[in-house]
């Protein structure tokens, strides 16, 4: 669902979709926008979804741990460029600093009990071998098994 489309929804039905309140959506939505306009200005390209909707690409594979192809499907882009904007999305909130986690040292030393703790379960890319004739395993030079 596009950004667009969710001004019909209720407060709570917002918040089922996303995962955040609207005030929430609106002080992340205020970051990413001054990092895009960062990046322009250094010579980035225009995206093709609008800063809302790359937010709300990237709260719902968190959400709902969708492989990106899907929700690629359903932003009409390439799953590759979900998993930059996913990427780019997170990075930038937490470079800022308002929506990081405490570190797990911190958790450690802490006076606090908590109840909950997340766990980050997303996607990760792999690693595949090189190919060419100079990577991979080397030949043996006599002829002994």
């Amino acid at each position: 669902m596009r950004y667009e489309n969710t001004s019909k929804l209720s407060e709570k039905g917002f918040r089922r979709l996303a995962g955040v309140k609207r005030t929430t959506f609106a002080r992340m939505t205020e970051i990413l926008k001054a990092s895009e306009a960062a990046k322009r200005r250094k010579g980035g390209h225009k995206s093709k979804l609008s800063v809302e909707d790359m937010l709300l690409l990237a709260l719902q594979y968190l959400r709902e741990y969708r492989t990106y192809f899907h929700i690629a499907q359903e932003f009409g882009i390439h799953e590759t460029m979900a998993l930059r904007i996913s990427r780019w999305v997170e990075d930038t909130l937490i470079k800022d600093g308002a929506f990081s986690l405490p570190g797990k040292k911190v958790l450690a030393r802490s006076e606090v009990q908590y109840e909950v703790i997340q766990i980050d379960a997303t996607e990760t890319p792999v690693e595949r071998p090189k190919r060419g004739k100079n990577f991979g395993i080397p030949e043996r030079k006599n002829d002994t098994p």
